[in-house]
């Protein structure tokens, strides 16, 4: 039965991997995974072993994009470096923040992202030519903390908006903001593990094929974007934040 379980979640994780190293958002398929395959386990340790599976990924997706990719290093260092102190500040916040409170502005801004997005036909489609300076800096600081306080504090969706970020204010095509995007979700990633790890909650006999099937996952997916290109990525966009609508609207007003 556990064998079979693990099959499953590592089925799961090659899907969420893919996913999430084209648009991010591979969290709202690995995590129902765990807490529905494994109900009895405690949530940190599910949350733990989640986090493993998507930093191998994420960090295999991220080695792939800056082979093929001229990632602008300026910008996604200072981003990457605030993405990381920040997101510990929100796990700190997580009990002074309630959930039922968090969900339904998420619910508001990703509408906005989808309109917005769906509307605008050539955004992310092109990369815009652009100089890095003292603005554009502190700009890519600011987002990377924001959002890196967001994916401790809460989570769903948090690369999908740093890849609409990266798009929006630095003219970046959805090939390019998908690379930066994982590289500062990289960082979270290992903020989170810097915590789950020494308190000892992964389960590792979990984790560890998880991570593999993820990063197989992660490879595929990041192939799969670089060959049909920012087309292609900006549908798969919109249908994941069509996902992210359908599950938050449901945990606002149903559950």
């Amino acid at each position: 039965m556990l064998t079979t379980t693990v099959a499953l979640l590592c089925l799961f994780a090659f899907f969420a991997g893919l996913i999430d190293a084209a648009v991010g958002g591979g969290g709202l398929i690995q995590i129902p995974a765990l807490f529905n395959l494994l109900p009895n386990t405690a949530s940190a340790a599910l949350l733990g072993t989640n986090k493993v599976a998507s930093a191998c990924g994420t960090l295999f997706a991220a080695r792939s994009y800056v082979g093929r990719v001229s990632v602008p290093w300026l910008l996604v260092l200072p981003a990457a470096v605030a993405a990381f102190a920040m997101a510990f500040l929100g796990a700190a916040a997580v009990s002074y923040v309630p959930q039922q409170v968090a969900r339904p502005v998420v619910l508001v801004l990703i509408v906005l992202i989808a309109i917005y997005t769906f509307i605008k036909k050539d955004f992310g489609q092109m990369q815009a030519a652009r100089v890095i300076g003292r603005r554009e800096r502190l700009l890519a600081v600011a987002i990377g903390g924001a959002i890196g306080f967001y994916d401790g504090l809460f989570g769903p969706g948090a690369g999908s908006f740093l890849i609409f970020l990266f798009i929006r204010f630095f003219g970046f095509d959805f090939i390019l903001a998908s690379a930066c995007s994982k590289l500062v979700n990289l960082s979270t990633n290992i903020a989170a593990l810097a915590f789950f790890i020494p308190a000892g909650k992964v389960l590792y006999a979990v984790a560890a094929p998880m991570a593999l099937c993820n990063v197989l996952g992660a490879l595929t997916g990041a192939w799969v974007a670089m060959r049909h290109g920012a087309g292609f990525v900006r549908v798969l966009f919109l249908l994941l934040l069509a996902i992210l609508i359908v599950k938050l609207s449901y945990d606002v007003f149903l559950h």
